[in-house]
C-alpha cells in the first residue's frame, strides 16, 4: 500500500513537472528570436556532450590530407596534421561549456548572496562588503589571470572556471545590492519583517525571487565573459593545453602558421564560428528568459 502511494506521488510530481515545462516552453516561444537561441543552445550542448559518444576525436596524423577543404570524408576539412576538423569541433565544446557554466554559476552565487545581504542588512555589513568589492573592482582581471597563471597551475578546466568565477562577481554584486536597497522598502518585505521571518528567509524567499530575471541574464552574460577569457588564456598559452577545445584549435592554428595556407580558412574559422554561435545563442536566449521570469513583459499572443 505504501509503495503504491509513493509511486502515485512520484507520478503526480512528474505530471506537474511536465505541465510546468510545457508552460515554460510556451512562454519562451512567444519570442521567436529568444526561442531559436534556446533551441540552438540545446543543440550545441547535445553535440558537445552526446556527440563525442558517436564521433571519436581524430588524432591520427595524415600527411596526405593536410588542409583539405570540406568533402564527404571531412565535413569541415582538415587541419595542419590532416586531422578531421569536424570531430575536433564536436569534441571541443564540452570544456568550453564547463568553464562557462562553472564561472557563471560561482560568480552569480557570490554576487547575489553578498549583494542582497549588503543591501538588505545595511550598516557595517554593507560597508565592509562594498569596500571589499570596490577594492576587487580596481584590479584588472585579465592581467591578474596572467599573473596567476605564472604562479599557479591550471590543472583542469574546472579549476580555471572556479578562478574566473572568483574574479567576476564584483559588478554583479553592486547591481544586486542596488536592487535589494529598492526592494527592501516594499510592503511585502515590511510584512515579512513584521512576521519576524528572519534574514535568511527574507533574502532567499522574498527578495531573490523578485530579481530572478536579472540574475538569470547576469548568469548567461557571466558565461560569455568566462568563455572569452578561456579562449584568450589558451591563445596566450596560459590555460590547460591538454585534450582539445575550440580555444586550443585557435591557438594551434596561430602557432602552426595556418594563416599562410590558402585552404586553412576552414581550420581557422570553424572554432571561431562555433564560439560565436554559442555566444549568440546565450545572448538571444535571454529574450525568452526575461518573459519566463518577469510576467510583466509578457504579451498575449
Amino acid at each position: 500500500m505504501e509503495a503504491k502511494q509513493v509511486s502515485n506521488q512520484i507520478w503526480e510530481k512528474l505530471v506537474q513537472m511536465g505541465r510546468s515545462t510545457r508552460t515554460t516552453l510556451r512562454i519562451m516561444r512567444s519570442n521567436r528570436v529568444g526561442f531559436i537561441g534556446f533551441l540552438l543552445l540545446v543543440l550545441i550542448v547535445l553535440i558537445s556532450f552526446v556527440g563525442p559518444l558517436f564521433i571519436e576525436l581524430d588524432t591520427n596524423t595524415k600527411i596526405e590530407h593536410i588542409y583539405e577543404t570540406p568533402s564527404s570524408e571531412f565535413w569541415l576539412g582538415t587541419d595542419h596534421q590532416g586531422r578531421d576538423i569536424f570531430s575536433q569541433i564536436v569534441n571541443g565544446g564540452k570544456d568550453v561549456i564547463i568553464v562557462g557554466v562553472t564561472a557563471g554559476f560561482l560568480s552569480t552565487i557570490i554576487g547575489v548572496t553578498f549583494g542582497t545581504l549588503a543591501g538588505f542588512v545595511g550598516g557595517w555589513v554593507d560597508n565592509v562588503i562594498v569596500a571589499f568589492t570596490d577594492f576587487v573592482l580596481t584590479i584588472p582581471r585579465f592581467p591578474l589571470l596572467v599573473v596567476l597563471a605564472a604562479t599557479l597551475t591550471f590543472s583542469s578546466n574546472f579549476f580555471l572556471g572556479v578562478i574566473l568565477g572568483l574574479l567576476n562577481w564584483p559588478a554583479l554584486l553592486r547591481a544586486i545590492r542596488a536592487q535589494a536597497l529598492s526592494l527592501k522598502e516594499r510592503d511585502f518585505i515590511e510584512a515579512a519583517r513584521a512576521l519576524d521571518l528572519g534574514t535568511t528567509h527574507i533574502i532567499f524567499r522574498e527578495i531573490v525571487p523578485n530579481m530572478m530575471s536579472y540574475i538569470i541574464i547576469s548568469f548567461t552574460l557571466a558565461m560569455t565573459g568566462a568563455i572569452y577569457a578561456l579562449v584568450g588564456l589558451v591563445l596566450l598559452g596560459l590555460a590547460p593545453f591538454s585534450g582539445t577545445n575550440w580555444g586550443i584549435m585557435l591557438s594551434l592554428a596561430w602557432t602552426r602558421g595556418a594563416i599562410f595556407f590558402k585552404d586553412s580558412i576552414w581550420y581557422i574559422m570553424s572554432p571561431v564560428v562555433a564560439i560565436a554561435v554559442l555566444q549568440l545563442s546565450l545572448i538571444t536566449m535571454n529574450r525568452s528568459l526575461e518573459l519566463v521570469f518577469n510576467p510583466r513583459l509578457r504579451t498575449e499572443a
